[in-house]
């Protein structure tokens, strides 16, 4: 009887110990991983006018935190130029030098709204014209 009541037990002792190690090992997931970087996504359009309200021609979504992704045409471009910037949005609406444009007045409003690193944001930058708009520093606002 002491056999069977020290095999049961040892049993019980061992079954609890490989529960507390499946239970410890199982809130290991790649999701609580990931959750440790604030996240950072963004939607991005493009509207003629001059104003955020204005109608919007082109919109893309882009994700830098926990990885570069989205419908943008260059994601990991233009997370490294947002991280470059340290999410200062107005930096990459800088014209390039040299740039050529007519004098046309034309307004075109990008607009910047989401999180950036764990913060809402929702930034807008009018150009006089199109081509000043692809004429701004970077790729963020170029799709």
């Amino acid at each position: 009887m002491r056999k069977t009541l020290g095999g049961w037990a040892l049993a019980a002792v061992a079954g609890l110990g490989a529960l507390a190690t499946v239970a410890g090992t199982a809130h290991a997931t790649p999701t609580e991983a990931t959750s440790l970087y604030a996240p950072s996504s963004l939607v991005l359009s493009v509207a003629d006018g001059d104003s955020a309200q204005a109608t919007v021609t082109r919109a893309v979504t882009l994700t830098c935190r926990p990885t570069a992704g989205g419908d943008h045409p260059a994601p990991r471009a233009a997370c490294a130029e947002l991280q470059a910037a340290r999410g200062t949005f107005a930096e990459l609406t800088d014209l390039t030098t040299g740039s050529v444009c007519t004098r046309e007045y034309a307004p075109v409003t990008v607009v910047a709204q989401g999180v950036w690193e764990g913060r809402n944001v929702s930034f807008s930058h009018t150009f006089a014209n199109s081509c000043l708009q692809q004429s701004a520093r970077g790729t963020l606002f170029h799709f």
